[in-house]
């Protein structure tokens, strides 16, 4: 047993190495990846170099050392940054590029999903056919239930409405926010997606989350693990807040 721990261990890449794989993977996605993070390094070396020489005296010697890991942390900024764009970039117009850009939202308190709730009459047989059909993400959280819609408009908009017919059925109360992926005034970017997720203002308590997100289960579609540290058999909510006030 002691064996295969150290194995495994062995066998799990160091910081540098995951930094050194992302690299690669962004590089195929944004050439240019890597003259942008030199810059960021020489111009977050020199600025603070520069600094320590105009104070004078041992600063010239301390802000050096500093320099070299903050040039390095801003590389790696960059690189993180203009990955993220590039990503978001390459899954502007796909079929189910709002689930991708769900992925990371378990990992921040809610309740999120890769597969579409609900995807019009003109569903395929294979996801690989879902190309120019609209369907309907759904995440839930403390702000409520986020019902995503994607692909044509009219289509899009009609099946966020049948969706929001269902969650209000068993979850009644409950804010449910509709949103349609796209450039328009009206519309979301599949880049902005998670942030505008996380500065939604927050009106369930967590248990009250968990306890929604039980019955949303019964209207299947959402196949989303709970959140480390939560029993939603166990989880109690206030049944006047679920109503509203």
């Amino acid at each position: 047993m002691a064996k295969a721990k150290e194995t495994t261990a062995e066998k799990k890449p160091g910081r540098f190495a995951e930094i050194r794989q992302g690299y690669r993977a962004v590089k195929q996605l944004d050439p240019k990846i890597g003259w942008a993070m030199l810059a960021a390094a020489l111009v977050t070396f020199a600025v603070i170099v520069g600094i320590g020489f105009l104070l004078g005296g041992l600063w010239r010697f301390y802000l050096i050392l500093i320099a070299i890991p903050a040039a390095l942390l801003a590389a790696t900024f960059v690189m993180n940054r203009r990955g993220n764009k590039a990503m978001y970039g390459m899954l502007e117009g796909q079929a189910g590029a709002a689930g991708a850009a769900l992925q990371s939202m378990g990992r921040r308190g809610w309740y999120a999903s890769t597969e579409p709730v609900a995807v019009d009459a003109n569903r395929a047989s294979k996801p690989s056919d879902l190309a120019g059909s609209a369907m309907v993400f759904r995440a839930l959280g403390r702000p409520g239930v986020v019902l995503i819609g994607e692909g044509p408009k009219q289509r899009a908009l009609k099946l966020l409405k049948a969706e929001e017919k269902k969650v209000n059925r068993v979850a009644p109360g409950v804010p449910v926010h509709l949103w349609v992926v796209g450039d328009g005034d009206d519309e979301v970017k599949v880049s902005k997606i998670s942030s505008k997720l996380t500065r939604m203002r927050p009106v369930l308590t967590k248990d009250e989350a968990s306890v929604v997100n039980k019955r949303l289960k019964s209207l299947g579609g959402l196949r989303t693990g709970v959140p480390a540290g939560m029993d939603p058999t166990r989880a109690r909510v206030d049944r006047k807040a679920m109503r509203g006030k």
